[in-house]
Order: structure tokens, then C-alpha cells, then sequence
């Protein structure tokens, strides 16, 4: 759609909004012959689809692979990565298919057995997706014979029976793999002692906590896939990212020499524009035609009416208008209630036109045939936008979508790219915008296109070795197999300290052999962890009066979403919870709710363990002290507030009786002296909201810095800490045993205190606004904040910070 750019010049390029355009020009693509081993009937049947010949990163990525490499393509999106695993793949199946009826049956290639393939997914949607494909890939070629199929836990056990017995080509994800797969391998013994593959896909999105948990779970495969005689190459898939033969060789524990990165991506490639857009400010009252009530974007995320309109509103004016233009689009927004929030707009503003009903909501808790039905109407162009969460963000085939509108930062540039490029693809010209939100980040990054722009890409940063998350995983391998000596370096132990302290915790026996999972233990191992970080088993959301099962939510979001007398929106329709105990949040339809639900909770934190500090010295001769180590948080959600739509102006507030949740994670937080900000005009009277304006604006700019968002943080402020006997301020990665996010913020402690002062100090508010010091997730209500004070706070901080 070469008319979308003037078209979004003139919605956004008079009053500012409209901040930057980025033009990546479009390039030709560079084709190879096919690899002399590839099944013959396989390439006619790519031909028959229309890839004539292969692009030379296809071809380079798949003769790495059948030569029994690990390898990782790391290549932009729609940019064919799949060939690359199937051309290997179904070959295989083939050559070793012809075997079997030959002389030299069984030994094709150095295989015993019919060999087989295990692909992994973050999502369900790709896997389903993949095997769309898959099948069309095998209908053109004719090969009947080679058995493809997912398998995971929305399979029907007759389907999985089926899976385990016949399949060549098992498509999954690591949460099936960890919680059936793994623990009943004795049941899959076909497809193990055949594994000559393992797909990665999109192994770029495993990052922080469950980078560290798909790294076990990827390990405990090889791990078992060896104990019945097979040596599988691990394929993975990858976004283009920083380092990724590191990443690859971390996820899967092998030496990086052993992993062949493929990086260079000769697909053709459409003009991509990517423009950077600032919402307009509500005190001006510039409303758009058409345009309906703002709506918040998550119950967890709704904040004070600040000087510009909400990332929401603002996105889903833009998807209305682009819809009345014609255009085929995706809005990517942080959350689920966000995602119905602005499709509930986007309807709402179409009205009229016919086109309404071509416009929906997509995100994780749907049940599983809605999902399906969604992906399908978006393929097949019933749709013309969805708004969605990240869900979309990965290699789901979708072809002809003409713009992308990014409802925040995505958290990463590696995202950013991978949104963006969702647009245009087949070599078609696309058109993404990054709207800001309400995040102190997002309005640095707009009005800093070169931090967009002008940066590499992040490596993908996980901790395999993280305690919290490695010890259960012990656990489940000495389950699958016992453990030995041997299997300590595949984990990354150079002792065994660890498996030590799970015997002492009676979670496994030492014998002769080995170690051994304590079978009088009640549990299974595989239950004492969640690859996610739920922190809980998934709540079901029943509707009360016929029994229908509405969705899940996470159970760790649980207390804060669905709580007695919470607002619940599934597809436009909204519900008002009654209850919620044991895994199940009983709601009722209330169709005209004229209210929406915020949470308010309390936390407190303690120090377990400062593992580091240093010693900062101010030019005016007070000591800051900077540290990090392991803390305990203790959060509660204690009420919520009813607030009414459109103001979200508070119409109520009512106390919650819920239990604590304790989190053990990681920390970095630093401690003053009192009469030290006094003397820089930050006394007792403003000392409080000093702290939290700047404790808020330092969580917000954390990302620029380690590769993370805002929701992978919590934190902390206090006029005086129990453990420091000081005012501290903390900042904590949101996870068990932490994500490495609290110590890289210690870590690269100058730049990201000095991003900070300069998002606080740079913003046009007066008072403090959500582009600097107010917070969308703070359980007290953003008060008390002292946007001026935190400005002297933060200046005292960066003049004692080191150089």
C-alpha cells in the first residue's frame, strides 16, 4: 500500500506526533541450485509451490545440517527458514524409508532405524502453522508416506497414540516436551532411538527465565535421545540477533565451535518503513473522526490520565484509519487485555463501515479451537487486523499484510525487527509504526531514533546455570535416567554441590550408580516447575451459570486479574468474577460494565545475600553504596479500584482478603545517607516521593541496558530499609532466582542511571507523567511521586557514579 506513508504524514506530521521515518531500502535476492541429495520428488514438489530454486542461505543453512552440524539460521523474517530444516528432514525420511525395503535396510547414513524429526515451537499457533504447511509442502511432492503431525496438550490421546507409533515428524513445544514428553520417553522410544533431527524454531524469543528452562529441557532431550543410540542435529531458527552461534550452543550445551551460524540473508526484501510516533497530547483535545472511548489497556496497567492519550487509543485510530484505507494490518500490543482493548476500539470506530466485523482480538487464554479459527481467518484474509500480543510476533505464515502498528516498544530490537517485518513480506514493500507508550523508555527511544536504529542487535541473554531454575531440571533428568558423573558438564556443573543439596532436600538419592529421583516422593518431578514462570498452575475462567469454559490466565496473574469483583473481557464480551479458589475463577456476563478493575497490592523486600557492592564517592563527600545480590519479595494484592470508563477516574475502592506470594530473585539497589539528599534539596518531606519517582523511572530504563521490559522488573522504595537503616531504592528481575537483568543493571550502573535522569529531566510534564515517573503496574497507586525531587536524586547518583 504505497499510500499509507502520506497518509500518516498527514494524521501525525503537523503536531509533532510523527516523529522520525526510517526507510530500509529494498534489496534482490540471490538464488542456488538445489543440493544434489535432496529428494527429487520433495524438490518437484517446492517447484510446484513456486520456489523454482532455493535462496544460497537456504541451501547454505541445509547442506550444513545433513552434514550433521548444529546449525543456527539467523536470517529477517519471511525469509524461508524452514526450507533449510524440511529439505534435510523429509529427505532423510525418504532415503531412510527406501532403505528399509533395500539389502542395506537400517543403515542409511550411520542410522539403525526409520529417522525422524522433533520440531519445537514457543507457541502452538507456529507448530500449527508449520504443519500447514507441511502439508501442503507434502501434497505437492506426493509423498504420502511421510507422517507428519503436532502433539501437544490440546492433542486428543487417541492423536498422541497415533504421534508416538507412526509419525516421522513430530511438531511440538518445550512445555509438552517437559511436562509429557520427557517423563513418559519410554512410550516414545520409536521416535528417540530414530532422532536424527531436533528444529529449534525461533529460538531468539527463549530469553531470560525460560531461555535458562528451554536450555535444560533442550539438554534433558539430548540427554535421553543418547541413552536409545541417537546422535540428533539440533537445527535452530532464529530472528537475526546478536552472537547466534553462542546462543544456539548455550540453549542446546555444546561448545560454540560446534554450532555453524548462517547470518547473511539473500531473500529479496520490499521497502520497509519504520516510523516512530509520540501520542498526541490529551490537553490540546485533538480527537480523531470516528474515534471512540479510551478503554485501558491491561486491568494491571491502567494509569492516571496523563498529558498525552493512551498507546491504545492512539494505535487503534491508526489501525481504523489504515482499515478504511484498505490496508491488511496487525497491532501488536504488550498484553492480553490490551489486545481486546484495542480491537474493542478499532470496532468501535469502524461502526458503519461494513468493516467491524472484520476486526479481532487475538491472545494467549483463548481455548484452543477460537485460536485455531483466528489463525485461519487471518490466512484466508476474512480478516483485515488483529490486535494481538506476541503471539503473532513469531513465524506464523502470514502473507499479504500491508502495515504493522507496534503499541509500545516490544521490549527488544530483536522484537522490533521481527514485528516490523511481519509487514511487506514476499518481498513486498511494508509499513510499521512504533507508537510510545506511556513507558519512560518508549518516549527516550522516539525522540532517540539513533537507539532504534543505530545499534546492533541484542544477543539473547539467559542463564543456564541459575540454581532456581537448573535444580528442578536435575530433578526431572535423574527421573528419565539416572544421573552420573558424566552427565555434570552437559548441565554446566563443574561440581556436584548442587545435586548435593537436592539430596539433602530428600528430592533424590545418591547410589553407587549415580543419583536417582526419590520415588516415594508424592510429586512428579517434571510438577516442581513451570518453563514460563507462571508461578502456578493456569486458572480457569468458568462462566458460572453454564459451565463454559471462557479461557485461563496465568496462575501467578491470577490474584491481580481475577480476583473477587474483577472486570474480565474475552472477545468484546465482559464478565465480572464471583469467586476465585482452588484453580478456577467462577465469573458472570455483564454485558454494559461501565467500569474497569485496578489492583492495588503491597510489597516488602529483604536481603538474603549482597554477593557485590562498591563504594561511590560524591564530589560533595557523601558514600553511595551500589550493590546487587539475592533478596526475598513479598507481595500481596490487598484491594482494587473500580474506575470508569472513559475518565478511568476512581469510582470505588474495596479491600481483598488474598494470600502472600514470596518470590526469591535477584537485586540491585543502592543506599544513601538521609542528610546526604538533604543537602542537595531532597529533605524528609519529599524524600518519600523522591524515591519512587525515581525508583519507577529507573525499572522503565533498565531495558536500555539489559534485554528486558518493565514487566520482567519489580521494585521498591523505602525512606528506610530494615536491612540498610538507610533510604535504598531496589530494582529486582521478576523471576525465581533472578534473569541476569538486576545484574546487568549493576553492572552498567553509568549508563543506565544517566538514561534515567535524562528521560525524568527531558520530559515536558510539570509534575510527573507515565512518559517519566508514573508507573502502568504500581500497587500503590503512583502516589506518593515528586517528579523535581527525583530529579535531585538522580543528579546526586549520577555525579557519585564512576566514570
Amino acid at each position: 500500500m504505497n499510500d499509507l506513508l502520506p497518509l500518516l504524514r498527514r494524521l501525525g506530521g503537523d503536531d509533532g506526533r510523527l516523529l522520525h521515518v526510517e526507510r530500509v531500502p529494498a534489496r534482490p535476492g540471490r538464488t542456488a541450485p538445489w543440493p544434489a541429495w535432496a529428494d527429487p520428488d520433495l524438490v518437484a514438489g517446492y517447484r510446484r509451490l513456486g520456489v523454482e530454486a532455493p535462496w544460497e542461505h537456504q541451501v547454505t543453512a541445509a547442506e550444513s545440517v545433513w552434514s550433521g552440524r548444529h546449525t543456527v539460521i539467523a536470517t529477517a523474517t519471511g525469509s524461508g527458514k524452514s526450507l533449510a530444516a524440511w529439505l534435510p528432514a523429509i529427505s532423510a525420511v525418504r532415503q531412510g524409508a527406501e532403505a528399509a525395503a533395500g539389502p542395506d535396510a537400517g543403515r542409511i547414513t550411520g542410522y539403525t532405524r526409520r529417522p525422524t524429526t522433533l520440531y519445537l515451537s514457543p507457541t502452538k499457533a507456529l507448530a500449527a502453522d508449520q504443519l500447514a504447511g507441511l502439508e501442503r509442502l507434502l501434497t505437492a511432492a506426493g509423498l504420502r508416506g511421510v507422517r507428519a503431525t503436532t502433539c501437544d496438550g490440546d492433542t486428543p490421546l487417541t492423536e498422541r497414540d497415533w504421534a508416538r507409533d507412526h509419525a516421522d515428524i513430530v511438531l511440538s513445544n518445550p512445555d509438552f516436551l517437559h511436562f509429557s514428553m520427557l517423563p513418559s520417553h519410554r512410550r516414545w522410544q520409536r521416535l528417540m532411538r530414530g532422532l536424527r533431527f531436533v528444529v529449534v524454531d525461533e529460538c531468539h524469543a527463549y530469553r531470560g527465565v525460560l531461555g535458562a528452562h528451554v536450555a535444560a529441557v533442550l539438554r534433558r532431550l539430548l540427554r535421553v535421545a543418547e541413552h536409545y543410540g541417537a546422535r540428533p542435529t539440533v537445527v535452530l531458527a532464529s530472528a537475526t540477533t546478536g552472537d547466534p552461534a553462542a546462543t544456539g550452543a548455550r540453549l542446546i550445551g555444546v561448545d560454540p565451535a560446534e554450532v555453524s551460524a548462517v547470518v547473511e540473508d539473500t531473500a529479496p526484501s520490499g521497502t520497509r518503513t519504520i516510523a516512530l510516533w509520540q501520542p498526541g497530547l490529551t490537553r490540546e483535545g485533538r480527537e480523531w473522526p470516528g474515534e471512540g472511548v479510551d478503554l485501558p489497556e491491561d486491568q494491571a496497567e491502567i494509569d492516571d490520565a496523563g498529558p498525552r492519550r493512551s498507546a491504545a487509543s492512539e494505535a487503534a485510530a491508526l489501525v481504523a484509519r489504515f482499515v478504511r484505507s484498505g490496508a491488511r494490518t496487525l497491532a501488536f500490543v504488550r498484553s492480553r487485555y490490551g489486545a481486546e482493548a484495542v480491537a474493542e476500539q478499532v470496532q468501535h470506530q469502524l461502526v458503519g463501515t461494513g468493516l467491524a466485523d472484520r476486526v479481532a482480538a487475538y491472545r494467549g487464554g483463548y481455548l484452543p479451537e477460537e485460536r485455531r479459527e483466528l489463525e485461519r481467518a487471518l490466512r484466508e484474509g476474512d480478516l483485515l487486523a488483529l490486535a494481538t500480543t506476541n503471539a503473532l510476533e513469531l513465524g506464523v505464515d502470514v502473507s499479504g499484510l500491508d502495515a504493522v502498528v507496534m503499541t509500545g516498544w516490544p521490549g527488544t530490537r530483536v522484537s522490533m525487527w521481527q514485528q516490523a517485518g511481519r509487514s511487506g513480506r514476499a518481498g513486498r514493500d511494508g509499513l510499521a509504526v512504533l507508537v510510545a507508550s506511556e513507558d519512560p523508555l518508549d518516549a527516550y527511544l522516539v525522540h532517540h531514533p539513533e537507539a532504534v536504529f543505530g545499534q546492533s542487535v541484542e544477543v539473547t541473554t539467559f542463564d543456564p546455570a541459575n540454581p532456581y531454575v537448573l535444580a528442578p531440571h536435575l530433578c526431572a533428568a535423574a527421573a528419565e535416567v539416572p544421573l552420573t558423573e558424566a552427565d555434570l558438564p552437559r548441565f554446566g556443573l563443574t561440581d556436584d554441590a548442587l545435586l548435593r543439596h537436592l539430596v539433602s532436600l530428600d528430592l533424590l538419592r545418591r547410589r553407587p550408580r549415580g543419583w536417582f529421583w526419590n520415588l516415594a516422593r508424592p510429586e512428579s518431578p517434571s510438577s516442581l516447575t513451570d518453563l514460563r514462570g507462571g508461578g502456578g498452575q493456569p486458572v480457569q475462567v468458568v462462566e458460572s451459570g453454564t459451565g463454559t469454559v471462557l479461557g485461563t490466565v496465568d496462575g501467578s496473574r491470577a490474584d491481580a486479574t481475577v480476583h473477587p469483583g474483577a472486570v474480565y473481557v474475552h472477545q468484546g464480551r465482559t464478565f465480572v468474577v464471583d469467586s476465585l479458589a482452588d484453580d478456577v475463577a467462577l465469573v458472570h456476563a455483564e454485558p454494559e460494565v461501565s467500569y474497569r478493575t485496578k489492583p492495588r497490592s503491597s510489597t516488602t523486600v529483604r536481603i538474603i545475600d549482597e554477593q557485590e557492592h562498591a563504594e561511590w564517592s560524591h564530589p560533595g563527600g557523601a558514600t553511595v553504596r551500589w550493590s546487587r545480590g539475592a533478596v526475598e519479595v513479598t507481595s500481596r494484592v490487598t484491594g482494587y479500584d473500580r474506575r470508569r470508563v472513559p475518565g478511568l477516574d476512581i469510582v470505588g475502592s474495596y479491600p481483598l482478603d488474598l494470600p502472600e506470594r514470596v518470590l526469591h530473585t535477584s537485586a540491585v539497589w543502592w543506599a544513601v545517607d538521609a542528610d546526604a539528599l538533604a543537602a542537595v534539596g531532597v529533605g524528609p518531606d519529599v524524600l518519600p516521593g523522591a524515591l519512587h519517582a525515581a525508583e519507577h523511572a529507573a525499572i522503565g530504563l533498565l531495558p536500555i541496558v539489559a534485554t528486558c521490559d518493565r514487566w520482567d522488573l519489580g521494585g521498591l522504595s523505602t525512606a528506610l530499609h530494615a536491612d540498610t537503616y538507610l533510604p535504598t531504592v531496589f530494582v529486582h528481575d521478576a523471576y525465581p532466582g533472578g534473569a541476569g537483568f538486576a545484574e546487568r543493571g549493576f553492572r552498567a550502573a553509568g549508563e543506565w542511571l544517566r538514561a534515567t535522569l535524562g528521560a525524568v529531566a527531558g520530559c515536558a510534564c510539570a509534575d510527573g507523567c507515565p512518559s517519566c515517573v508514573q508507573s502502568p503496574k504500581c500497587g500503590n497507586g503512583n502516589s506518593p511521586l515528586d517528579k523535581a525531587a527525583a530529579v535531585r536524586v538522580l543528579r546526586f547518583l549520577v555525579a557519585a557514579c564512576p566514570d
